[in-house]
């Protein structure tokens, strides 16, 4: 990387850490100002639109960071050896350290963006994020077939599709607005439960 290489990716990454600080105010998106985005990234207005082209494209990036930061972390638990339980609860642990560090405002922006179907782009980007999140979760299963820890009668359609209900139901805006950060912690235990295998013979 050369010098005007570095210098640039400098200014996204100031652009972006001040956007994600604005985000997180109880304005949220609708009070996020670019000539504010400016000011504390130490740049232009012209300079944010060269990199992010558009408000909506910034948004979307910081967005899109933090769901990525959250991955990233995900998978060091994950690709560790340990077993399928405490993977599982390990996923639900690192949303709950991302959550505490975040706006309630964050978390339902977050939720619009990702339940829309207006901006083909995006929905292409979540699209994307979303069979990042089922491979990785179909390979977690898999484990947890082989630990016997599953109930054999689970297929993987089944066990995701229940989960995408859940995530479904927790973008709806009458219900993320109402969601306890802890509550992530507590499907993770009760997907453990209701997956375990029946002990009746």
């Amino acid at each position: 990387m050369n010098g005007f290489e570095k210098r640039s990716q400098q200014k996204m990454q100031a652009i972006k850490k001040a956007s994600f600080a604005l985000l997180n105010q109880p304005t949220g998106v609708a009070g996020l100002r670019m000539d504010t985005v400016a000011k504390e990234a130490g740049v232009s207005k012209a300079t944010i639109f060269k990199y992010f082209h558009s408000k909506e494209g910034l948004i979307q990036q910081v967005f899109m960071d933090y769901l990525d930061a959250i991955a990233v972390e995900a998978m060091t638990f994950l690709n560790q050896e340990k077993p399928f339980e405490e993977k599982l609860m390990a996923l639900a642990q690192v949303k709950i350290v991302h959550l505490e560090k975040v706006d309630q405002q964050f978390f339902i922006d977050l939720m619009n963006q990702y339940s829309q179907k207006t901006d083909p782009e995006l929905a292409a980007k979540m699209q994307n994020y979303n069979q990042r999140y089922c491979e990785v979760m179909t390979e977690l299963l898999q484990q947890g077939r082989k630990e016997g820890k599953i109930d054999l009668k689970y297929s993987d359609e089944f066990i995701m599709l229940y989960l995408g209900g859940i995530v479904q139901g927790v973008s709806d805006p009458t219900i993320y607005p109402k969601i306890n950060i802890h509550y992530t912690e507590y499907w993770a235990e009760m997907l453990l439960k209701a997956l375990a295998p029946s002990s009746k013979k």
